[in-house]
């Protein structure tokens, strides 16, 4: 059963569970906040406002915590609320500099600075040399940051809200003990092959040499896969402090995370409170010969009345 509590902040705290007719959290591993949006009944012994404290839970399971950024009315004796989670104020923008830091280490400071509460963040042990964010959102920096991580190190981060608190965990450790696929919750899905999005392969990496006065070429290519799909290049600067060593070792990682194909996969199941963005999910189709996990990148939980369904999008990493 789903539960829906309000805050006010000012003493009045509310369980409108019984008049609300519709819900949908939905989250995303990169570059959103999670949202939750609402259709309740109007009630005139509940009021709303901007800024109020909406939390969900199902069979109380904690799902989301966050707040309230607009409230609609209709004649139809209803309301809409759309609230958002902490990393909705991640969408300030300012400018900061940061020499050998952590990812983990720029979501604690930016965190910190901005009046956020984080809670369990992971280590994620690699160093950014260098970045300078001049006039930034504050969420583009943080994935920034993890991105660089993912192509210096291989590791996959996801950084996300955890009912209330600012979270980091490595996404190895994230693996569901749940199976969708034929048989077991899935009601539709649908499957697609990619070389339009995230393929290259041709890495392409520049580094300036102060020594020299030029400019340092490094390249990786794979022949087979240039002749099957044309030339795509990924064209990166390094930083002029990395040694060669470095740049090959980034090169041989950039190939392992580009020179493919990228498959992704969209299922509607009925709904489970364990599904969450960042994690490993076991699908089996056989339909598609698919017995395998895959990474939770965006997903969206909806409720109406006693039906719970979730909708999720998928991919090979």
């Amino acid at each position: 059963m789903l539960q829906v509590i309000t805050d006010n902040k000012q003493g009045g705290v509310f369980d409108i569970s019984e008049i609300v007719t519709g819900a949908t959290w939905k989250t995303s591993r990169i570059g959103k906040p999670g949202s939750v949006d609402l259709t309740i009944l109007q009630d005139a012994n509940y009021m709303v406002s901007n800024g109020d404290i909406i939390a969900l839970k199902w069979d109380d399971v904690p799902l989301f915590y966050g707040y309230v950024f607009t409230i609609g009315r209709s004649e139809a004796d209803t309301l809409t609320i759309k609230a958002y989670d902490q990393i909705r104020y991640l969408a300030a923008t300012d400018t900061y500099v940061f020499k050998n830091k952590t990812a983990a280490a720029i979501v604690k400071q930016i965190a910190d600075d901005f009046g956020l509460k984080w809670g369990h963040v992971v280590d994620t042990k690699y160093k950014i040399p260098s970045m300078v964010e001049d006039g930034q959102k504050l969420l583009d920096i943080i994935d920034k940051a993890f991105a660089l991580t993912t192509i210096n190190t291989g590791s996959i981060y996801v950084f996300y809200d955890d009912y209330g608190k600012l979270a980091v965990q490595n996404v190895k450790d994230r693996v569901l003990e749940l199976v969708i696929g034929d048989g077991s919750l899935m009601t539709d899905f649908t499957y697609q092959q990619s070389i339009d999005s995230d393929t290259y392969n041709r890495i392409k990496l520049v580094r300036d040499n102060k020594k020299s006065g030029k400019r340092d070429v490094y390249i990786a290519q794979d022949s087979n896969n240039i002749a099957k799909w044309g030339r795509l290049q990924y064209y990166q600067q390094v930083d002029d402090n990395q040694n060669e060593a470095q740049i090959k070792a980034l090169l041989d990682q950039l190939s392992k995370l580009k020179n493919r194909e990228t498959k992704s996969l969209k299922i509607t199941a009925l709904g489970d409170p364990t599904v969450r963005v960042g994690s490993y999910l076991k699908i089996e189709i056989g339909e598609l010969a698919i017995d395998q996990l895959f990474l939770i990148e965006e997903c969206s939980h909806n409720f109406a009345g006693d039906d719970y369904t979730v909708q999720i999008e998928l991919k090979v990493v």
